[in-house]
């Protein structure tokens, strides 16, 4: 596994890194969750993503239970907020910032978080509001660093702008071979403000790993079938799109990867991009993303890639609507 640095802070985070959007206290079975976390270790993944709402807190919950017995500096945890929570609080407003951080850091077991991420742009709060209450929870110590997911460049560089208030050192967006869109203009200002990606969905919810087959039913074992994971899974039925990934096996054999490794590969070729967020339900999951981490693909490949894709790749259009990821 490598490691590179989040943004101007002094993390530094394994290329891989693992989420729970949907799986963990949802979709996937405890002993099965406790077991792609404890392989996570094992393959040197120490970044793990999660958020408030994920089913509702609890995965915060399994998250802080499985990494309760391991020292709190061998690993890099970050959550969210912004969603409605089962009991009605949403947004970036002072008072939900509080209350929602100290809900979280009970949920996980912790005292702070290394990565408070606000999950999309409040346009309800005044932005100032928001800055100011989050630069609070870091000089109290609750936070180490501030990451957003999903914000239009203007807000981002709004806030940047902003005087005497803590620094985003991280943004989370949408991001694969599929979806491109934050090379248009996230990437580019990110880059020169000290933001790093921590990019979610770099295979396209399972889509790029080959799983699902034009024509074919999906896997009994893949999100797709599953009726507590197949949310935001519509592309999964589009043929058109399955055949043009299936075009990439040929490739990926040839240079001895997975379809997995290969689009993790592709996302983590952009130096701005600090982290891959993957999901699973099974430790031999991890392993094989975790695997990822190192290969490099040469200017051929990646023009391959171009022209085997081309038509089915998507450039515009805001991700934010695209699910809670």
């Amino acid at each position: 596994m490598r490691y590179r640095q989040l943004g101007s802070s002094d993390l530094r985070v394994s290329e891989i890194s693992l989420g729970s959007w949907l799986t963990y206290g949802g979709g996937v079975p405890r002993e099965r969750a406790e077991a792609c976390i404890a392989k996570a270790f094992e393959v040197g993944i120490t970044f793990f993503d999660t958020a408030n709402v994920y089913a509702g807190g609890r995965a915060e919950e399994l998250l802080g239970e499985a990494l309760a017995g391991r020292p709190r500096d061998s690993y890099v945890l970050a959550t969210k907020l912004y969603f409605p929570m089962p009991d009605g609080g949403r947004g970036l407003s002072r008072e939900q910032i509080f209350a929602q951080l100290d809900a979280s850091l009970a949920r996980l077991r912790t005292d702070y978080v290394d990565l408070y991420q606000c999950h999309r742009y409040d346009w309800e709060t005044p932005l100032e509001e928001t800055m100011e209450a989050l630069t609070e929870v870091v000089r109290q110590g609750k936070v180490r660093y501030l990451g957003f997911s999903e914000w239009p460049v203007e807000k981002i560089r709004e806030a940047t702008e902003m005087a005497g208030v803590e620094r985003f050192v991280s943004s989370q967006p949408q991001y694969s071979m599929l979806w491109r869109g934050p090379e248009r203009d996230v990437i580019p200002y990110c880059r020169e403000h000290g933001i790093s990606q921590i990019v979610w969905s770099p295979l396209a919810q399972g889509i790029l790993t080959g799983k699902y087959r034009p024509g074919e039913a999906p896997p009994p074992d893949s999100r797709a079938a599953s009726p507590a994971m197949n949310a935001f899974m519509a592309k999964a039925s589009d043929r058109a799109l399955l055949e043009r990934v299936q075009r990439l096996r040929p490739l990926a054999d040839e240079l001895g990867v997975t379809m997995a490794q290969l689009a993790l590969a592709w996302v983590l070729r952009e130096p701005n991009v600090a982290s891959a967020i993957v999901g699973a339900s099974r430790p031999e999951q991890v392993a094989d993303n975790a695997a990822a981490s190192g290969i490099e693909l040469d200017a051929e490949t990646l023009r391959r890639i171009d022209e085997i894709l081309g038509p089915s790749v998507a450039w515009e259009g805001p991700a934010s609507s695209r699910g809670l990821s």
